[in-house]
């Protein structure tokens, strides 16, 4: 470790002594490729979009189920990573850092992508084409600096401390932007990304205009702006209705895409699978099994999502799950774990919509009705006594609607909650049952490496 520490500082030492000496004689650098030359054509400007996209993974998925009240860590997993789920992570955890660097370059690869895009004079079909790949660009750095507010942000709220929002590509030491900052800039982004993106493009494994609309949506909620929050999902739900009951199974295993707006594709054999990477292992072992906690939230008999996202096995026996997570099992037996990631779907929608109502004015018990009769068989409309309970009952409901698709940790920590497991679900946790609000591990810590290299930058509180 310390070997690898030393070449990553050497390495970023190195950079920064030949950007500089480069600066000071007035040297073209030999050692990169200026975006006129990288981006010749509209060709390579979609290069450089879908090496962004490639980027667009599971790691906040995994990361979320480890260290929220999702899953638990069975006996049988001797080679995941039980610090993360026992709140023991520092800065030099990579399980819980890795996020960092990743959606990093990412917005690099973006940035850069926009400069090639604006150095190439479009004429015809290329230029409505290149709008539109604007539109996506603009877009996936809304996305991927929201992602990190979400993971790196110790509170949801104006004047906490977010993350740095990158619009060029250099070399250097930036602060890290208030919470109100970043959303602005990504409500920017995305408003402009909008007006780009034709209605006619519909791909889901890209970034659409009513992708748009959920990212807006999403970001609404976390900024409490509720009647943003409102619209923007109703216009979601206006293109995308629930999946039927007959549909619902089939989303999960990639027989259909009802409901689902953007989607991470995952093909082949050689795609990350986030069955094997976060829940199962080739060879069998279970890494994380759902929590009882979140078992006992179903109904068994009646909700469509508990077979969907749970699997019970009888003949695991001895030390072994019998219970493991049957969200990510994919379409085929010859590639197990390897499904689609739904990165929006409108059952999430309604969630956000019933909970905008919840807080404004408007029929947010209606909502949740709607949902979960499109997930249970049977149900009867509920009614609710207060505001208190509604939101305690919305919660729940994205709980289970949501289980190891990366909210739940957030969720809590929208709401200002403990991380509550259930004893039976910390066995293996060394005592970590409850994680408080005031304890440093309920924010995930800035790398140890950024806080080293980065003059500028702090880090989150306790660490």
């Amino acid at each position: 470790m310390i070997n690898k520490t030393f070449q990553k500082y050497t390495l970023l030492f190195s950079l920064l002594v030949l950007t500089i000496s480069c600066t000071k004689l007035e040297f073209t650098p030999s050692d990169t490729i200026s975006p006129d030359k990288a981006f010749r054509n509209i060709s390579d400007i979609n290069l450089g979009l879908l090496g962004a996209y490639a980027l667009v993974n599971e790691t906040t998925i995994g990361v979320v189920s480890t260290v929220s009240d999702e899953a638990t860590f069975p006996t049988e997993n001797t080679v995941g990573n039980s610090d993360a789920f026992r709140w023991l992570y520092t800065a030099s955890n990579g399980s819980v850092t890795s996020l960092y660097s990743n959606n990093y370059t990412a917005i690099d690869r973006i940035n850069r992508t926009l400069a090639g895009l604006d150095a190439l004079t479009l004429t015809g079909a290329d230029l409505v084409t290149g709008n539109r790949y604007r539109g996506e660009l603009l877009a996936l750095r809304a996305y991927f600096h929201f992602e990190l507010l979400r993971s790196y942000a110790p509170a949801y709220q104006t004047g906490a401390l977010g993350v740095p929002y990158m619009k060029v590509s250099i070399i250097s030491y930036p602060a890290r932007d208030n919470f109100e900052v970043v959303v602005a800039n990504a409500k920017a982004d995305l408003i402009a990304s909008k007006g780009l993106i034709p209605a006619t493009f519909t791909d889901k494994t890209r970034i659409t205009k009513v992708a748009v609309s959920a990212i807006q949506a999403r970001l609404a909620l976390y900024e409490k702006n509720w009647a943003d929050a409102i619209t923007y999902s109703n216009e979601v739900i206006t293109t995308y209705p629930l999946a039927t009951k007959a549909q619902f199974p089939g989303i999960w295993t990639d027989a259909n895409d009802s409901e689902v707006i953007w989607k991470a594709k995952r093909v082949g054999t050689t795609d990350s699978r986030i069955g094997d990477s976060y829940f199962r292992q080739t060879g069998g072992i279970v890494l994380y099994a759902p929590a009882f906690k979140l078992i006992n939230t179903f109904d068994k008999i009646n909700d469509l999502r508990y077979p969907a996202y749970i699997k019970f096995d009888a003949t695991r026996t001895g030390t072994k799950s019998q219970y493991l997570v049957n969200k990510y099992i994919g379409g085929t037996s010859t590639t197990p774990g390897l499904a689609d990631i739904k990165l929006f779907r409108t059952g999430e929608m309604y969630l956000i919509k019933a909970e905008a109502e919840a807080e404004s004015t408007g029929d947010a018990a209606g909502d949740l009705n709607a949902l979960r009769n499109a997930r249970i068989n049977g149900y009867v409309n509920a009614t609710f006594a207060d505001k208190a309970t509604l939101i305690t009952a919305i919660l729940d409901e994205r709980y289970k609607e949501l289980a190891f698709e990366g909210h739940r940790f957030f969720d809590l920590k929208r709401r200002n909650l403990p991380v509550q497991r259930l004893a039976a679900d910390a066995v293996n946790a060394s005592g970590a049952v409850t994680l408080l609000t005031t304890q440093a591990q309920y924010s995930l810590p800035i790398p140890v490496l950024e806080i080293s290299v980065n003059k500028n930058t702090v880090q989150n509180p306790g660490y």
